[in-house]
């Protein structure tokens, strides 16, 4: 009975988004749903877009082997990247009427920074898609009682997001991030009033994670606790503001008060319904707590689906995978869609500016499979976690493209000179400490890259020009 129900919620995904295609008629509507979207779309694509597999399994997990404090990243970061941006970014951004946040690095800078900070956004997105793409396989492996294995399940996944994505675009994207937030909230609050029962009601789940340390969030008052911490915070926090998904979702929105309105509500129900897998996954080594914490020590992202395989009734599985398949689903397509418009516009139509507007169309497409297909490939083979895949993607963009950002939207004083200066400084200063640093040093290897950055836009802006704006 599960299996037929994923089944027919794929089939029914991938016709949603199909139907939806038929609105896409040129590269606007395709990466933008044409400037339209209402508030309750517009709030619906933020909080679906972040709420993926990192979310619903990567974070879960992590907090029970580490509580709050190790979870600084996400939720508490990324929720606070999507506050950020509605409140600073959206009504610039907005206003300029841009297709990608790379054409913005074109205009305020030149070319070469274009090219550069759309380069790094886009690898950004690796980690991820990838991370979506293996929590499709582990699904799919799940409720098939292993008859599909996990790395078929990826390519099985892959190829049905990798469908609606290519035809529909950001309208089939947005739709089906509408119809899907309504089976996250509702699936996962009435699995949540089913766990809670088996473990003793909320607050015995609560006071139990309170008394084992779980819920301290802030360090011990020492440099060696904060910086740490604070570099950790601010990867998603800072990092995650110069993507293409958070500028799609402000800018796809019908008016400036709906992009900021968006923005902000989309990442305080994001941040909020967050601890809801984090009580499923806390609840169950109450449940079983021989069970679930042999699988911490194993593979913690089966956790939840154990619990619910093995604890709940079928009609609360059935909610379950369809809540899973619905948050992972928007996600991993919204972030494939993203960086493939990203380097379509910033990167090849450069090479091709001849291309009419329904050739890049067709371009855009064809680098939405090369995209998918370079994402499975790491996905089968990496070994990393899905909270690891995703956290450790922000680095690059918060260390090459923040601070130009930045000072290109807030600092009169900025020059295109600065800004590859704090390109070039961030990345050798963070690559540099992750190949050759000290293992044992308190200072992030992303948190420094962001402070050279940030001398080098400085440093770059307000000594003599030798870099001109089409240099």
């Amino acid at each position: 009975m599960i299996l037929g129900f994923v089944i027919l919620y794929l089939l029914l995904s991938v016709g949603i988004g199909l139907a939806a295609a038929r609105r896409v008629h040129n590269t606007k509507d395709f990466a933008l749903a044409g400037r339209s979207l209402p508030l309750p779309i517009v709030i619906a694509t933020v909080f679906a877009t972040w709420f993926g597999a990192e979310a619903v399994l990567g974070i879960s997990a992590t907090f029970v082997k580490e509580g709050l404090r190790g979870v600084v990243a996400d939720p508490f970061g990324s929720s606070l990247c999507l506050i950020l941006a509605g409140l600073f970014f959206a009504p610039r951004f907005y206003r300029m009427n841009l297709l990608t946040i790379g054409d913005f690095y074109r205009l305020q800078y030149n070319r070469t920074v274009e090219v550069l900070c759309t380069l790094c956004i886009a690898a950004s997105y690796l980690g991820w898609v990838a991370a979506q793409f293996k929590v499709l396989g582990l699904v799919l492996n799940v409720v098939t009682e292993g008859a599909v294995s996990q790395p078929v399940g990826m390519v099985i996944g892959a190829l049905i997001v990798l469908t609606y994505t290519t035809f529909g675009g950001m309208f089939s994207v947005a739709i089906l991030d509408f119809v899907q937030i309504s089976v996250i909230i509702g699936g996962l609050l009435y699995i949540t009033s089913i766990v809670s029962g088996l473990a003793g009601g909320v607050q015995a789940v609560i006071s139990h994670a309170a008394q084992a340390g779980k819920l301290e969030f802030f360090p011990s008052a020492t440099a060696a606790a904060w910086i740490p911490f604070i570099g950790a915070w601010i990867s998603m926090m800072l990092g995650s503001i110069p993507q293409q998904d958070v500028f799609q979702r402000i800018t796809s929105a019908k008016d400036e008060r709906t992009a900021v309105r968006g923005s902000i509500l989309g990442g305080v129900l994001y941040f909020c319904f967050c601890f809801v897998p984090m009580f499923l996954a806390y609840a169950a080594t109450l449940i079983d707590p021989t069970t679930f914490n042999n699988l911490l020590a194993e593979d913690s992202q089966l956790v939840l689906p154990t619990l619910i395989l093995h604890y709940t009734p079928v009609f609360a599985q059935i909610v379950f995978f369809g809540a899973v398949l619905s948050a992972v689903m928007s996600c991993a397509s919204a972030t494939l869609l993203a960086p493939s418009v990203l380097l379509s516009e910033n990167v090849i139509k450069g090479l091709l500016p001849q291309l009419s507007d329904g050739e890049l169309l067709r371009v855009i497409r064809l680098v939405v499979v090369a995209f998918a297909a370079l994402v499975l490939i790491i996905a089968l083979s990496s070994s990393a976690s899905i909270y690891q895949l995703v956290v450790n993607t922000y680095d690059v963009t918060l260390v090459t493209a923040f601070v130009p950002l930045c000072a290109g939207l807030f600092w009169p004083r900025a020059t295109t000179q600065g800004a590859l200066w704090a390109f070039v400084a961030g990345l050798i200063a963070w690559l540099g400490l992750e190949l050759f640093g000290p293992p044992d040093s308190i200072w992030p290897p992303q948190l420094v890259g962001l402070l050279v950055a940030a001398a080098g836009m400085v440093a770059g802006s307000l000594l003599p020009q030798k870099i001109g704006v089409h240099g």
